[in-house]
């Protein structure tokens, strides 16, 4: 077996994790609330109650989940906000010098986010950052479930790399699950949509910096 093959293997998630996107997020989120009379969210509240699949979290604050129509309607603001604000969106503090010091060093990265794919591509071409990666993976199909299976098909696909030297780092609990899921580790971070108290029921390291994650990530795939 190459080197190739055996090396440590990172796969991004997006939102809140590479892109700092809280802002746009909790706006998009109440663009849509306000589309049923809801009550807006405060970052904290969010990061406490968000939860995947969405209409689940949504059922957390409603009380129920919402009926096909308002999920459609709730989904149409959300994204159409979101769209609106994305542009003021900056990277994560130190995200590009980690992606190039992790592929400098010879080990491969990916990224696969929720974000769908044909928006998806050119907001990561226009960071600059597309290189570091062997494969970028968007969101195709509806919105709302969870990212396991689509973590299967983003790991067959890459070629040369093995899920258990392959660590998912990502914001969210789904993407320790998606990880699992798939046969690879995961370590959390604490910048993006759900708070520490959330993130450590799941059972994975949580970290609160990218750089820390990366640490972790390298240990992890050793």
């Amino acid at each position: 077996m190459g080197k190739q093959q055996v090396a440590a293997h990172i796969v991004w998630d997006w939102n809140g994790t590479l892109l700092n996107d809280n802002d746009a997020i909790i706006g998009a989120t109440n663009a849509a609330f306000a589309e049923l009379g809801l009550e807006p969210l405060t970052l904290e509240r969010y990061r406490a109650l968000y939860c995947v699949p969405v209409p689940k979290f949504y059922e957390r604050l409603m009380g129920r989940l919402p009926t096909d129509a308002e999920w459609e309607v709730m989904d149409e603001a959300f994204h159409r906000y979101y769209a609106q604000h994305r542009a003021r969106c900056a990277l994560t503090d130190g995200a590009v010098e980690l992606l190039a010091g992790w592929r400098s060093a010879g080990h491969s990265q990916s990224l696969l986010s929720m974000y769908v794919h044909e928006e998806l591509i050119p907001v990561v071409r226009g960071f600059g950052i597309e290189p570091h990666f062997v494969r970028v993976d968007g969101r195709v199909g509806p919105s709302g479930g969870s990212k396991a299976e689509h973590m299967v098909r983003h790991l067959a696909a890459l070629q040369e790399v093995e899920p258990a030297r392959t660590v998912v780092i990502g914001d969210a609990a789904d993407d320790a699950v998606a990880a699992l899921h798939a046969g690879a580790r995961a370590v959390l971070y604490t910048g993006g949509s759900h708070s520490r108290a959330s993130l450590e029921g799941v059972g994975v390291p949580v970290v609160d910096s990218l750089a820390e994650a990366v640490e972790m990530a390298e240990w992890l795939a050793a």
